[in-house]
């Protein structure tokens, strides 16, 4: 193409929009850090000035401070979130809003493992065992009662089955609370804390 036949003449309209075709362009595009990569360069900045300040200690002093500095950390998080996770599980109500019988209790139990959902029958039957000691007179009915509660009171009241009763309440708790799968073996240990109950 000659020079002559190259145009020269553009109106503003037509020299914006080439503009903005040429900006468009990915090797225009900002190479700003995201909102995570300017938080991990301001954490260098400051471990980096915490060193620079500490040109008279050695390097082996300075990292190990800083590993002193991350185990704290770690197991202030992880005391923290162990005792959040234990108090939710140790609070947990044992009975929701229904108030049925033992008898009740035993029949949902059964009719959920025949249906194979084992948690949902370790629940009925353990809800079976409470609402069987609260009917004898053993526990007072009361609503709101936890887990550890039924297992405290209840091994206080029956000191031969206290064993069993706190199994039973850990089963419980594992199985709604911690998320481990309920097995047939446990669900039948379940049926034979409360058989020892109701003798």
């Amino acid at each position: 193409m000659a020079v002559a036949d190259v145009p020269v003449d553009l109106g503003r309209d037509e020299a914006r929009e080439a503009a903005a075709r040429e900006l468009s362009d990915p090797a225009y595009v900002s190479d700003d850090p995201n909102p995570l990569e300017r938080a991990i360069d301001w954490v260098l900045d400051r471990l980096g000035e915490l060193f620079a300040g500490a040109g008279s200690v050695s390097g082996i002093t300075a990292v190990t401070v800083l590993v002193v500095v991350v185990v704290v950390i770690v197991v202030v998080l992880r005391l923290r979130i162990g005792r959040t996770a234990r108090s939710l599980r140790s609070g947990a109500k044992v009975f929701g809003t229904s108030v049925l019988t033992a008898a009740e209790h035993r029949a949902a139990a059964e009719r959920a493992a025949e249906a194979g959902d084992l948690a949902e029958a370790v629940r009925e039957r353990f809800r079976a065992v409470v609402r069987e000691l609260e009917q004898r007179g053993v526990l007072d009915a009361r609503a709101g009662r936890t887990v550890d509660e039924v297992a405290s009171e209840a091994g206080q009241a029956l000191p031969a089955l206290a064993g069993d009763l706190r199994g039973a309440a850990v089963q419980f708790d594992d199985v709604w609370y911690g998320g481990r799968p309920a097995t047939g073996e446990g669900y039948r240990r379940l049926v034979s804390v409360d058989d020892r109950v109701r003798g």
